[in-house]
């Protein structure tokens, strides 16, 4: 299988189906945020965390890519099996997660500065490109109908991440920078 088809050299690209559509329509912009986020999930893999959060940031990639096929499938292509997914099995993997790292972690009593090393910072990046992921969904939904559980997914993804750069800077021993108002 070649790489390039050469068929999207003039802005247009195929959806599951087979419809052509722009490369900047709404469900492209969604599905490629979506993309930008899982590339970003793992370079957060790519640092030295607790291996069992590795391993559930390939499970959250692996659906990820279901979210993104969801995406990617024309609404009104018959011939199409029911588009991937995510169920609500998935969003509480992701709920477990986030109160299982939120145990360990001090209470939250003020806003917290994105940063701390690497990998907290790639997971505050995570969790931006996954609220703007939930914006453009959100745009595709003034269009089209979009699979709730796609949308709770991936509004508990950028919880989920939030809770894991505070988890990851305190297993790092890196202090939160809170955010102190100008006055």
């Amino acid at each position: 299988m070649k790489i390039y088809t050469k068929t999207g050299d003039q802005g247009m690209t195929s959806l599951i189906g087979g419809r052509r559509v722009p490369k900047n329509s709404a469900r492209l912009e969604s599905y490629g945020t979506i993309d930008e986020l899982n590339s970003f999930l793992g370079m957060i893999r790519s640092y030295p965390i607790d291996p069992a959060v590795a391993s559930e940031l390939v499970e959250i990639q692996s659906r990820l890519f279901d979210v993104g096929g969801n995406l990617a499938t024309d609404p009104e292509a018959e011939h199409v099996k029911m588009p991937l997914g995510v169920t609500e099995a998935d969003i509480a993997m992701l709920e477990r997660g986030i109160d299982r790292m939120d145990a360990e972690l001090p209470p939250m009593k003020y806003f917290v500065l994105p940063g701390g090393n690497a990998a907290v910072s790639a997971c505050h990046i995570a969790r931006t490109v996954c609220r703007r992921a939930e914006r453009r969904i959100l745009d595709l939904a003034t269009e089209t109908t979009v699979d709730e559980a796609v949308l709770k997914y991936v509004n508990r993804l950028s919880d989920y991440l939030f809770v894991l750069g505070r988890k990851i800077a305190q297993d790092a021993g890196c202090e939160e920078m809170k955010w102190i108002p100008r006055k």
